[in-house]
């Protein structure tokens, strides 16, 4: 039989038993076709400790199950030996477990084997495939496989975006299909003159059987959609069911597979399905809402067809009567999703993430995951299994990142030096990991201190030289403009703190969480009193920012000039600190980025101290003035578009120089005549359905409530947006044949905003004595 070797990258991964035996499939794409590869006989694993092992063996025996116990060179955190317990089948294994687990502990039981056989192989998505070849109807098959590790492999996939449309109860009325080389709408209805993209069928089955069809022709790697997971492939699939159809969308006939937990899992053999909402939410891209709606309109600035909260009752009304209509709209939803994942390299993001952490391309989320994924192999090969959540028995708090009191007020010059990734820094400085603090607490003489009791070994490690590749891995994606990969290595770097605070995870310590944030701490107080050695004035800080105040009379090229001379003061002083006192490089990098001037830091509301995580500063930009907003109304969602626009406008008035009383007489005029009315909508999402809300009921819900008594096609359901307007009358949806209650907006949206600026009790005396507001 001919042999062949591939590279490739990984699709899909799936565990057959068969005869008794494990196998592995893993659905690879390459340049000669996808490539089915079969891994067979494996058997699958979890460990128990030695004092364990007879109570195993006999349990297994008495209930007559066969499993094979073999001491392994493998240890727990607290050095106890342990023994691997191999099975023949994934089934077996689900048995012993449920036998075993009131009466031993077992250990990585959870692991699925197509995830440890990659795992244990380091393979990230990319990887040489070897073995006997066949040829099948449509793709290659490789058996006696063997999967190595490919490192510099990236696919060319190909995208297809997928949406339905039904009724409440998921009967389906038509999907569309949509890339640049297909366009296709599956229509349940009589056929119709009109365009060529509509396939008319009978009914919901010739629908299922077509898009079977259509999706085997077309041949997607990746089917994309907005929310496509959760609701198009749960629809889809429990349909098919229903009418006791096979749905095959994957290669070689595979069907859809739909798993339902914490998450919905959705596995179609040789192509993987990517969510929209999900991955621009893992991109860290903030939108008010994640509405296709929203998101088509803000990064494309396109239009739904129907575009308002409650569009079933249309969408069943254009199916009953209008289906070219209907067909329209199905077809525009595909295109934007299409779009939107092109014009953000969505699927890019995807994949430069599979390649780094190892995970399913769909997978989203995950960090505690990726985490595993990328530290249990090292784990491993230092000779310890991982352990299981909470073990150690610790359960205290960590503290947040150091946030400094502020010193209010308006500022003339103030420049922002930044840590860059602190929190990977520390780690990587001052080796914070999991088996660091096992090694360093068995032999504390000569570790690194932590906190909380946290000591850290000098030498055996594995977290900080993680980073120490990623962060070289980062330099070289910008040097190479790979946004995305560079993105995605910034994003897993972040989240490991986050992982080790999380008690979700194996790996789980506050020990280690405080180490790392305490460690913060101590490095903004020391950074601040460095600074201020230096004569000049820290007026904020915030986690890994540290805001200086520079004498207002300096010109922008003095400001830039000091900013660089700290940031070099800092970054050896560190050096210095970290080398005196613990023997150790520091990875710490302040960064002199930003000059701000003129800066505000506003006092909390109705006091006199400073708040924090708020500010507005200007910055210039190749001689271009722009102002930054941090935590304040212009940025935030749940204010009206006229309090945005106010306080936009009164600070470029404060920054110029210029009068606020004139300015703010021309908003509270423009409110009053009724000309800028459709900038007075309030606009809040549903934090549950309008009938959970008892005694405190907001006004977006009684707004939402009114709105649905008069509209009985109306219905608003969690998450939904509601946007209404404050009338005489209250808060209301619509104002017409309602007066809309202006003097709430000035005394809301107005003063509040004036109310933080120096200076406006002048202002709002003369506009009182003017008659302009009353109290």
């Amino acid at each position: 039989m001919t042999q062949a070797v591939y590279p490739g990258f990984i699709l899909s991964r799936q565990q057959i038993n068969n005869n008794g035996q494990l196998h592995l499939c893993y659905w690879v794409k390459t340049e000669v076709g996808p490539v089915r590869v079969l891994i067979e006989n494996e058997m699958p694993v979890f460990f128990i400790r030695e004092r364990d092992v007879q109570t195993a063996k006999t349990l297994l025996r008495s209930d007559g199950q066969v499993v094979d116990i073999r001491k392994t060179a493998l240890k727990h955190f607290d050095c106890e030996q342990v023994y691997a317990c191999y099975f023949t089948t994934t089934q077996k294994l689900f048995l012993a477990k449920r036998l075993l687990n009131e009466h031993v502990l077992l250990y990585e039981d959870d692991i699925r084997h197509c995830d440890r056989f990659l795992m244990e192989r380091y393979i990230k998505g990319a990887a040489w495939i070897k073995g006997n070849i066949r040829q099948r109807e449509g793709y290659i098959e490789l058996t006696n496989a063997k999967l190595k590790a490919h490192n510099d492999y990236v696919p060319n996939l190909v995208m297809l975006s997928l949406d339905i449309e039904c009724s409440a109860e998921g009967v389906l009325f038509s999907v569309g299909l949509v890339n640049h080389e297909v366009e296709v709408v599956i229509m349940v209805g009589e056929s119709q003159d009109c365009s060529g993209y509509i396939i008319w069928v009978r009914d919901e089955a010739e629908l299922l059987q077509t898009l079977m069809e259509k999706i085997t022709e077309f041949d997607p790697d990746v089917l994309i959609g907005w929310n496509v997971i959760e609701f198009d492939c749960v629809v889809l699939a429990e349909r098919a069911e229903a009418l006791g159809i096979e749905l095959m969308l994957g290669r070689g006939q595979g069907l859809i597979h739909v798993y339902k937990g914490n998450y919905v899992r959705v596995t179609i053999p040789g192509r993987v399905v990517i969510d929209g909402i999900d991955t621009l939410k893992n991109a860290t891209y903030h939108f008010p809402s994640f509405r296709l709606a929203e998101v088509a309109k803000k990064v494309l600035g396109k239009e739904k067809l129907l575009q308002q909260d409650n569009r079933l009752a249309e969408i069943i009304r254009q199916f009953n009567e209008d289906k070219l209509s209907l067909a329209a709209y199905n077809l525009q939803d595909c295109y934007l999703v299409l779009e939107i994942f092109e014009k953000l390299s969505l699927l890019d993001f995807a994949v430069a993430r599979t390649r780094l952490t190892g995970l399913e391309l769909e997978r989203m989320g995950g960090s505690v995951a990726a985490f595993t994924n990328l530290y249990l192999p090292l784990l491993h090969r230092s000779g310890f299994i991982a352990p299981n959540l909470g073990e150690h028995g610790l359960n205290f708090d960590s503290p947040g990142g150091y946030v400094m009191e502020s010193t209010p007020g308006l500022h003339k010059n103030v420049i922002v030096l930044d840590f860059k990734s602190l929190y990977p820094s520390i780690i990587r400085t001052f080796m914070i990991d999991p088996l660091s603090l096992i090694i360093g607490l068995a032999n504390p003489h000569g570790a690194i201190p932590g906190f909380n009791g946290g000591v850290f070994s000098r030498k055996e490690h594995h977290l900080p030289n993680l980073i120490k590749s990623l962060s070289h891995a980062r330099q070289l994606a910008k040097s190479k403009d790979d946004l995305m990969l560079s993105q995605a290595i910034k994003i897993i770097m972040n989240s490991f703190y986050g992982v080790l605070g999380s008690t979700g995870c194996r790996f789980y310590d506050p020990r280690l969480s405080s180490s790392i944030t305490l460690r913060g701490h101590e490095i903004m107080q020391r950074t601040k009193s460095w600074i201020e050695d230096e004569g000049f004035d820290v007026i904020y800080g915030d986690t890994d920012s540290t805001f200086v105040r520079l004498p207002c009379e300096w010109e922008r090229e003095k400001c830039n000039e000091i900013g660089g001379s700290l940031m070099n003061l800092i970054n050896r002083k560190w050096q210095m600190h970290c080398n005196n006192h613990f023997d150790l490089d520091s990875h710490l990098e302040i960064e002199f980025e930003t000059l701000y001037s003129p800066f505000f830091l506003p006092t909390i509301r109705g006091a006199q101290t400073g708040s924090k995580k708020r500010y507005v500063g200007q910055v210039n930009n190749n001689g271009n003035n722009e102002l930054i907003f941090k935590g304040m109304e212009t940025v935030r969602s749940d204010w009206t578009k006229i309090a945005q626009r106010y306080q936009r406008d009164i600070f470029e008035a404060l920054f110029k120089n210029e009068g606020l009383l004139s300015i703010t007489e021309q908003y509270v005029a423009a409110i009053r005549s009724g000309e800028v009315d459709c900038m007075l909508l309030y606009s809040k999402r549903l934090g549950q359905n309008l009938e959970m809300y008892k005694k405190n009921v907001p006004p977006h819900v009684k707004a939402a409530r009114s709105h649905q008594k008069v509209n009985d096609k109306i219905s608003y359901k969690k998450g939904a947006m509601v946007e209404y307007f404050i009338t005489s009358s209250g808060p209301s949806v619509s104002f017409q044949g309602m007066e809309i209650d202006y003097e709430h907006y000035i005394e809301k949206q107005i003063i509040p905003i004036l109310k933080m600026l120096p200076g406006s009790e002048d202002v709002l005396f003369k506009l009182t004595d003017q008659g302009c507001f009353f109290f």
